[in-house]
């Protein structure tokens, strides 16, 4: 359908050239998305944008021709999401994206109608946004993050590459977080004995929560941290980085670009990845497909990335096994 497309554009584009009312004409029939993220308009969120447009022009849109994007970014705020959702919703767009929970949360609010594609939203039918997996059954479909499990896997790899670790906190905003936060820290608090170390909850909802929480972990012996998906803590993340560089605390970090900005390591979803799937959704809803219809699909591209010099700096010599399962090693 989509090579269809392309041709069928390709002939309204000459006609367009060749005639200003066609070019009227076109604009006049354009489709309209919203898209609402979670975080800040930076270069991060943008590295995203590029991703799910260079999806869109496979697809046969063009935003800017035959499709109108209007972008919106609640920097991790969410009295700011609650607005922006009223603000996306009123402009009656042909579908939404929606990038986090609590951003699928808010717009779903709003509407009951309008299709939704999610991404980066880790329990969908456990927050209500869909019947279930293989079919949503409601207006909302999309891509999921990471799981509640993964919380096993982030621990063991910290306790491998900072052996003897007795303290472990694990840092999230009860206001932005999955299930204010207890998605990941149940099952953390469930992990935390079998590798013999102290789960701490270390809640955050400002700058200053974030300085404070750091060093109240920092005050035990032997401590770590781990950071999990969110967009506020993603907004603040060169905050955490530099405290967690202060007080010399080995973190692991839920993406790449936390150790691009100097985090010890990360392991995560490849998110750009899902950002270019969602354009794929977009464009079958813009065909006439059904969100409730289209099954809701998990990552499929995962990365583990580590900072050399950041492990120098903490006088941290990594083990084989992590070097050898690295995807990128930053030197």
């Amino acid at each position: 359908m989509a090579t269809g497309r392309r041709r069928f554009l390709a002939l309204v584009g000459g006609a367009i050239a060749a005639s200003p009312i066609a070019w009227q004409t076109a604009l006049a029939d354009r489709r309209t998305v919203g898209f609402l993220l979670g975080l800040a308009n930076d270069s991060e969120a943008q590295t995203r944008v590029q991703a799910f447009e260079q999806g869109l022009i496979k697809e046969g849109w063009t935003p800017g021709g035959n499709l109108r994007i209007e972008y919106r970014y609640a920097a991790g705020d969410a009295q700011r999401m609650n607005a922006l959702a009223k603000e996306i919703v009123a402009l009656k767009p042909d579908v939404i994206v929606g990038h986090s929970t609590p951003v699928v949360r808010a717009l779903l609010r709003e509407t009951d109608s309008i299709p939704i594609v999610f991404v980066v939203v880790a329990d969908p039918v456990g927050d209500g946004f869909a019947e279930s997996v293989p079919r949503p059954g409601r207006n909302a479909t999309g891509f999921t993050n990471l799981n509640a499990a993964i919380t096993g896997k982030l621990l063991t790899i910290l306790t491998q590459i900072a052996p003897g670790l007795t303290h472990v906190g694990l840092m999230l905003n009860p206001d932005t977080g999955v299930s204010n936060g207890h998605f990941y820290l149940r099952p953390f608090e469930t992990a935390a004995p079998a590798f013999a170390v102290e789960a701490m909850p270390l809640p955050v909802r400002t700058a200053a929560d974030i300085e404070r929480r750091i060093a109240e972990l920092a005050s035990k012996p032997r401590v770590g941290l781990i950071v999990m998906p969110d967009n506020f803590l993603t907004v603040y993340r060169d905050l955490i980085i530099a405290n967690a560089a202060k007080w010399r605390i080995p973190a692991i970090y839920p993406y790449r670009y936390f150790v691009e900005s100097g985090g010890l390591m990360s392991y995560g979803v490849h998110v750009i990845d899902l950002f270019a799937r969602a354009s794929e959704y977009v464009a079958r809803i813009l065909d006439g497909a059904k969100p409730a219809d289209l099954p809701i699909q998990a990552p499929t591209k995962f990365e583990f990335v580590i900072n050399m010099r950041t492990a120098k700096a903490l006088n941290i010599e990594v083990p084989n096994i992590l070097l050898a399962g690295a995807d990128a090693i930053l030197r």
